[in-house]
C-alpha cells in the first residue's frame, strides 16, 4: 500500500479483513498519516445530494456514509448529525434545486426534504431563502480521528506501517513490483497507489496514462468568531451552479462547534501551498505546462478571477455567505485553515468528476478522489480490493 491518508488505510484494513495472512506493509511520505485532504477539509460526511446519479459517487457516498457512522459509533468516534440545508435565495436557483432534488432522490439521500422559508428559519434561524431542500443525516467528524482509528486496525491485525517514507521509483515486474523508497528498497506481489497529490505521478512510474494531471486547488476558509458561532446551527449551502465546477461558498458547523465559511477554490504554485506564498517550481511547471490548466481558465475566466478575489478578500467571502445569512458581518470571521484539493485535470480543460482507478499490470492506482472520498472510504475500499485482490 502506497498513502496514509483515509482511503488508502480504508484499503489497507480492507484487505487484511478479507486476507488475515498477507503480509501487507503500508508507505507514507509524510511523517504523519492523514498529512494532507484527509486532516484539512472541512469533515462533512455528505449524504448523497450533488453526484450524477449511476455515478461511482452517487453509489459509494450513499453507500459510504451509513458505513463510515457505523464505524464512529463502534470506535467511539465523535460525530454530530447536524443536517445540510441547500438555500434557493432568488427566483433564478429555483429551476436547479428542482433538477438537484431530482439528483438526491435518485441517488436515495435518506429523509430528504423540500421545505419552505418558514421551515428554513426553524432549522436555521439566521438563514434566508424562498426554497431549501433539507438533509438531516448529513454530518461532521474529524476525518484524522477516523485515519487513526483505522492505522489501529490495520497493526491489530498484522500490517506494518512506515512513515516518512517516500516512493520514489516502482518498476513492474514479472512477478510482482520492486519499489524503491527514500529509505531504501522492497518487492510486493501487487500493490495499491492512493497517492493523492502525487497519484499522477506515481501512476506513471508503473506505466500508467499520461492523464489526468493533478492540479492544486486551494481551498481557504473564515472562521466565524466563536461569540457569533451561533448564527449557524449546522451546514448552510448554496444551490450550485451545474456550469462551475465547485460548490460555491457555503457555512459548516464543525464537529468542534466552530464554523467555517468557504472553501474558496484558487489554482497554487504547490501540492502542497497551504500558504499562498509556498511555491514548488517543479508543480509550478507542471501545472503551467499542462494544457489543460488553460483551457480551463479559459473555460471559467469569471469563475477563476472570483476565486481569487475570494482567496485575497475576506469582505468579499463574507459578502458572498451573507446571500445565505444575511446577519453575517465582516467584523465576525477571522483567518480560518486551508487545504489542498487533489483535482485531476484532464488534457482538455475538464475537471474529472468521479472517482477513478487504473490498473498497471500489478499495480492500482487511484487517479482521482477528491470530496466526497472520506465519506466514501470503506465503501470505496471494498471496491478497490475487488479490483486488486
Amino acid at each position: 500500500m502506497v498513502g496514509g491518508g483515509i482511503l488508502g488505510l480504508a484499503v489497507a484494513r480492507e484487505i487484511l479483513g478479507r486476507h488475515p495472512d498477507a503480509d501487507l506493509t503500508l508507505l507514507e511520505a509524510e511523517d504523519r498519516l492523514c498529512a494532507h485532504q484527509t486532516s484539512h477539509s472541512s469533515g462533512v460526511i455528505h449524504a448523497g445530494v450533488y453526484y450524477e446519479p449511476g455515478s461511482l459517487k452517487a453509489r459509494l457516498c450513499t453507500e459510504g456514509a451509513v458505513e463510515l457512522t457505523a464505524y464512529c459509533r463502534s470506535k467511539g468516534i465523535p460525530f454530530d448529525r447536524n443536517g445540510k440545508l441547500v438555500v434557493a435565495t432568488e427566483a433564478g436557483d429555483l429551476a436547479r434545486l428542482d433538477r438537484l432534488e431530482q439528483r438526491a432522490r435518485a441517488n436515495g439521500v435518506p429523509g430528504l426534504a423540500r421545505v419552505g422559508p418558514e421551515v428554513i428559519t426553524t432549522i436555521e434561524p439566521a438563514a434566508r431563502g424562498i426554497a431549501a431542500l433539507h438533509s438531516p443525516h448529513t454530518a461532521v467528524v474529524d476525518f484524522s480521528w477516523v485515519g487513526d482509528a483505522l492505522a489501529a486496525d490495520i497493526e491489530r491485525s498484522g500490517g506494518s506501517i512506515h512513515l516518512a517514507t517516500p516512493v520514489v521509483d516502482a518498476d513492474p515486474e514479472s512477478d510482482g513490483l520492486a519499489i524503491q523508497t527514500g529509505r531504501g528498497s522492497l518487492r510486493a506481489e501487487r500493490a495499491v497507489f492512493c497517492g493523492g497529490l502525487q497519484a499522477d505521478r506515481l501512476a506513471r512510474l508503473t506505466g500508467g496514462d499520461t492523464e489526468p494531471r493533478i492540479v492544486p486547488i486551494r481551498g481557504s476558509y473564515l472562521k466565524i468568531r466563536p461569540d457569533r458561532a451561533a448564527l449557524v446551527r449546522g451546514n448552510i449551502y448554496p444551490v450550485p451552479d451545474p456550469e462551475l465546477p465547485f460548490l460555491g461558498a457555503h457555512l459548516t458547523r464543525g464537529h468542534d462547534g466552530s464554523v467555517l465559511i468557504g472553501p474558496t477554490a484558487m489554482l497554487v504554485a504547490a501540492r502542497d501551498g497551504y500558504e499562498l506564498s509556498t511555491v514548488r517550481m517543479d508543480d509550478l511547471r507542471d501545472t503551467a505546462l499542462w494544457p489543460g490548466t488553460w483551457r480551463l481558465i479559459r473555460r471559467f475566466p469569471g469563475a477563476t478571477a472570483n476565486e481569487v478575489l475570494h482567496s485575497i478578500s475576506p469582505r468579499l467571502l463574507v459578502r458572498e455567505a451573507r446571500r445565505l445569512v444575511p446577519d453575517l458581518r465582516p467584523g465576525d470571521v477571522e483567518p480560518g485553515p486551508a487545504g489542498i484539493r487533489a483535482q485531476a485535470l484532464g488534457r482538455d480543460g475538464k475537471l474529472i468528476d468521479d472517482f477513478l482507478i487504473e490498473k498497471t499490470g500489478p499495480a492500482l492506482h487511484v487517479r482521482n478522489a477528491p470530496s466526497p472520498a472520506a465519506t466514501s472510504s470503506l465503501a470505496l475500499a471494498r471496491l478497490i480490493a475487488d479490483e486488486i485482490t
